[in-house]
């Protein structure tokens, strides 16, 4: 009995293994099909030649800190990704039973959605990563909180920090008041939860987190 539980173990472990070199290839081939396709610095230079983007130095600090705190505020310590956002998350998902918290960090948030926003598996996670390593070696961190404002999605349409400012406040990015900044810097995990159209009273509760996350983090 104790020998057929071995062996029962021996080929989960080999699954398991092959399985994870399976999904690690073909994510591999996915990332290399993509940046061949439109290569990392060609992608970056299209999205910085829209009429719409906003250096981080026409963007109102708060908004930028804001974002920093609530979605990654590891971020000027961490590489790529971060191991300690990621187990904190498997831990709580498995807890949960359910899918409650992410742990991607932001220049992993800005790979997914310049390349592979409309895929939901692991070979796009897989492939997601190699992109954020190669982000980081081409770009520096304030390079890539830039671009990740600036392709975001904030709900009500608004892709980029311009559109959210100017359709939500009719004001420049650089015009937002505190309120108007942390109550953006909400958005960009459930934008159609926390849209300011239809659910403002939940934005307003995730602006209440923001806020907190600034006063823990941004010391």
């Amino acid at each position: 009995m104790i020998r057929l539980i071995k062996k029962l173990l021996q080929l989960i472990i080999i699954f398991a293994v092959m399985i994870t070199l399976l999904i690690g290839t073909l994510g591999y081939l996915k990332y290399k099909a993509a940046v061949n396709a439109t290569p990392i610095t060609e992608k970056v230079e299209s999205i910085k030649v829209s009429k719409n983007y906003t250096p981080l130095d026409e963007i109102n600090t708060d908004f930028l800190d804001a974002i920093v705190a609530i979605e990654d505020h590891r971020f000027y310590s961490h590489g790529p990704i971060d191991p300690i956002a990621l187990v904190r998350a498997t831990v709580t998902n498995l807890y949960q039973k359910e899918v409650v918290q992410g742990g991607s960090t932001l220049t992993q948030q800005v790979a997914k959605n310049i390349y592979f926003e409309n895929d939901q598996n692991f070979i796009r996670k897989v492939a997601e990563l190699f992109v954020a390593y190669q982000l980081e070696q081409a770009y520096s961190k304030d390079d890539i909180l830039e671009l990740y404002v600036n392709v975001i999605y904030y709900g009500d349409g608004n892709y980029g920090i311009f559109e959210a400012s100017q359709n939500y406040f009719n004001k420049l990015p650089s015009e937002l008041t505190f309120d108007e900044a942390t109550l953006l810097a909400g958005l960009p995990q459930a934008p159609s939860a926390y849209a300011l159209s239809t659910n403002y009273e939940r934005a307003k509760k995730r602006q209440t987190e923001v806020i907190e996350a600034l006063e823990k983090y941004n010391k």
